[in-house]
């Protein structure tokens, strides 16, 4: 059975945010440690970290508060600017998803 797949991402002359960075947000923002998403999607801490600060860098704004780990531990939470990024993009990426699979259920259904 044919089905129809695809990619979306915002960019702005370079890549600025897509599914890679979408999912690492929400994962920080559930675990409230850039470490553990980073763990939870297999991949290094350092690799996740330079993500957020390459698309913080493009966006020209902060995506996430960092507490340095002490006693009470470290950890991360998203900004206001970071919990609308990825509140929009969720709405985008679903409105996106319809509209794609009622043009191809119209044309290939």
């Amino acid at each position: 059975m044919m089905q129809v797949r695809y990619k979306l991402w915002l960019e702005e002359g370079e890549h600025v945010f897509g599914e890679g960075l979408f999912e690492l947000l929400q994962e920080i923002d559930r675990l409230g440690s850039i470490n553990q998403a980073a763990r939870s999607l297999k991949m290094s801490y350092r690799q996740a970290w330079g993500q957020v600060k390459k698309a913080e860098e493009r966006l020209g704004q902060r995506l996430l508060f960092t507490r340095i780990g002490g006693e009470t531990g470290g950890g991360a939470e998203l900004t206001p600017e970071g919990r609308s990024l990825v509140q929009r993009y969720r709405q985008f990426k679903n409105e996106a998803a319809g509209a794609i699979e009622t043009a191809f259920q119209r044309y290939f259904g």
